[in-house]
């Protein structure tokens, strides 16, 4: 296949809202505190002993858990936020460590890494790059080593696609997008004389892979069910890398990604097509994408995957700042605020495989569970249940959503995409430095507190969320005595973006106060989930859990020695999760009532504990008779087979991210408010 020429003076099509560097946004309040867990939990500490990281083959070591080499690039791309958003020397440490083996070891020909038992495979080194990009961002006085290394390697992966090598397995043509992320980087940031070859790497990493608008169209998406339909996908049929869940999670933000550099317009309307109905057709209410590993329709049994999580919230913060749709940003809140926290023990110290929308107990199955090829501890909390890839691939969800969070709006704007507790401190285009803090409980509370600095007039731009009801801001300068009041009648955000602006002066303050109420999704067979503002809120079934102590993170996949074993933190252990009240419960919404405790601008940590959420919902509902299927509660009952087994009382729904057993699509039935 020819290459169509590219030049060097090629401009990449502008992102809507330029990503501020990495390190000048840092996390303040819950997310602070949850950060700080990661760094003090299982992220922070499997350079000490988890073996796909301590004992890697990318370091001199015997470990690896597939032929893809995937297991430090993944923790690099995840460590190197979280190290430099928390400004943790401990962290840096440890990434310094690495990057420097890592470099050190780069083949004469450009090739980093270990070589593989086979031929080589490019797709691992595709996060790698990733967290060298974040690390030049954060550390400029790393360039100096780090540029000329990652040049050396994209010559050599430019070689190997034009002779059509280096996608040996199908995992690469379908995660490029990545890649092109760091190349654009190069491009625009740091060329050196290769200005033509990164624009031609670009073109052969999609010219070689699959492409997503292909898929995103009505004769090739798959918009049923994939358990339903008449001959069953298996990972050697044609279609499966596109069904792949996590590859569909990273797969979103291609069409973004090659628009920048082919102009073809048409991928930016294919792109939202692709977003739109993955997420419809196989999203799970807490905004991750079903599937186990493979997609698999909307089914409150079926589980979707940590790696999907971190990887859905990823392509949508680059989709937010690429296209401007808010659509994006508010899907990036609904996973970042329900699917990613539940997934975890409240200390960090364990995480699970896949969560389950209804998910009453996690314990490892036994006997046929209903996942597609996902084993039995696949629901359960540990170090490394099912498959290490979560283990690793985990430490980059929140800290890349902190690193997205604000971002630069023209010429001298800022603007916050996605709302959370956090400062920057940056120097916008204009030559304008900025120093801002948002003090929050949002997604918990509804008002932000902004305090600013700034040595010439700004913008402030402020994401208005598609749930919100109403807003209303007052921004005060500390030059004048007066302040102004706005309201959703008389300042309203662009209909595309969300953004609404602020003209300020040099320093001052701004409180935006948002309004929302109860809503509801249908989910099918008369069941719905529940959601106020961005959180998505389960059924409270009680909680008992019982830890496992020593717990050993060996797989299939990696095994371990009894001196590694012996290594463990004593921190660290497997969990058995059980619920303590009824769970076959059908509600009536109408009689769904949200109540909230007065907060005084400070939370419980850890935030995402039992019970620590300052808000619930009560609802009247009953127990119906509804049974267990190869493990887990079966999809609920059909409509008109929901009579009452016991008597009608008020039941609790909590955030989900807080419940780590739960209910969260919940079958409907007519109660009446009693």
């Amino acid at each position: 296949m020819s290459v169509a020429p590219l030049t060097g003076n090629l401009s990449l099509n502008p992102f809507t809202f330029a990503p501020l560097t990495l390190g000048c946004i840092k996390p303040l309040g819950w997310l602070e505190d949850q950060m700080q867990l990661m760094s003090n939990g299982l992220a922070g500490h499997e350079h000490d002993f988890y073996p796909v990281v301590s004992d890697s083959t990318w370091l001199g070591g015997y470990t690896e858990y597939s032929v893809l080499n995937e297991g430090i690039p993944y923790w690099l791309n995840g460590l190197v936020p979280l190290a430099y958003g928390l400004n943790d020397d401990r962290l840096k440490s440890q990434t310094a460590e690495v990057i420097d083996y890592v470099l050190d070891h780069q083949q004469s020909d450009g090739w980093l890494g270990p070589e593989a038992p086979g031929d080589r495979d490019i797709w691992g080194r595709f996060p790698l790059c990733l967290g060298l990009m974040q690390l030049v961002e954060a550390e400029p006085g790393t360039a100096l080593r780090v540029l000329p290394a990652l040049h050396h390697f994209v010559s050599l992966m430019h070689k190997m696609l034009a002779k059509n090598v280096g996608y040996e397995e199908f995992w690469g043509r379908v995660r490029y997008p990545d890649m092109i992320v760091t190349l654009q980087w190069l491009y625009e940031k740091h060329p050196g004389n290769s200005s033509n070859m990164l624009l031609e790497t670009m073109s052969l990493l999609n010219q070689r892979g699959l492409r997503w608008d292909n898929y995103y169209t009505r004769g090739q998406f798959i918009f049923r069910d994939l358990d339903t339909l008449r001959y069953p996908i298996t990972d050697r049929s044609p279609v499966f890398p596109h069904v792949h869940a996590v590859n569909a999670a990273q797969g979103m933000k291609a069409g973004a990604a090659i628009y920048r550099f082919n102009n073809d317009a048409s991928l930016l309307d294919s792109t939202r097509n692709g977003v739109n109905w993955t997420l419809a057709f196989h999203g799970d209410p807490a905004g991750s994408i079903t599937g186990d590993e493979r997609e698999s329709g909307q089914a409150p049994n079926r589980g979707s995957e940590l790696c999907t999580a971190v990887e859905t919230m990823y392509s949508l913060s680059y989709l937010y700042q690429a296209m401007g749709d808010s659509q994006f940003a508010d899907r990036c809140e609904r996973a970042a605020f329900n699917a990613l926290p539940v997934m975890f023990t409240d200390d960090l110290w364990a995480h699970q495989y896949l969560a389950v929308p209804n998910q009453p107990f996690t314990y490892p199955l036994s006997g046929p569970n209903p996942f597609w090829n996902t084993g039995d501890q696949s629901i359960q909390y540990g170090i490394s249940p099912n498959y290490p890839c979560c283990t690793v691939n985990m430490p980059q969800g929140l800290p890349k959503f902190l690193a997205n969070s604000f971002v630069q709006v023209g010429n001298n704007g800022i603007g916050h995409a996605l709302l959370s507790p956090a400062r920057v401190n940056t120097t916008l285009p204009s030559g304008t430095h900025v120093a801002l803090s948002c003090n929050t409980t949002y997604p918990f509370g509804d008002t932000l507190y902004y305090t600013f600095t700034a040595s010439a007039p700004f913008t402030l731009n402020l994401r208005v969320p598609s749930w919100a009801t109403l807003y209303e801001i007052i921004a005060s300068s500390h030059s004048s005595s007066s302040s102004k009041t706005y309201d959703s009648s008389s300042l309203f955000p662009n209909p595309h973006t969300g953004m609404l602006t602020l003209n300020l002066l040099q320093t001052g303050t701004v409180e935006y106060k948002l309004h929302t109420a109860i809503r509801t999704e249908d989910r099918g067979n008369a069941t719905i989930s529940i959601y106020h503002g961005p959180l998505l809120y389960a059924l409270d079934v009680g909680y008992a859990d019982t830890l496992i102590s020593n717990s050993n993170p060996s797989s299939s996949a990696v095994n371990i020695s009894q001196a590694a074993a012996n290594n463990i933190p004593p921190q660290a252990h497997d969990h058995i999760i059980i619920n303590t009240k009824p769970w076959n419960i059908a509600i009536d919404p109408s009689t769904l009532v949200y109540h909230s405790s007065a907060l005084n601008g400070t939370l419980p940590n850890p935030i995402w504990a039992y019970e620590a959420p300052p808000s619930y919902i009560t609802a009247r509902g009953c127990a119906i008779e509804w049974g267990i299927e190869k493990g887990l509660p079966a999809p609920p009952p059909k409509e008109g087979h929901r009579s009452c087994i016991g008597d009608v009382k008020e039941v609790v729904l909590r955030p989900y991210g807080s419940l780590k057993v739960h209910m969260a699509v919940l079958p409907t039935v007519r109660l009446g408010r009693g």
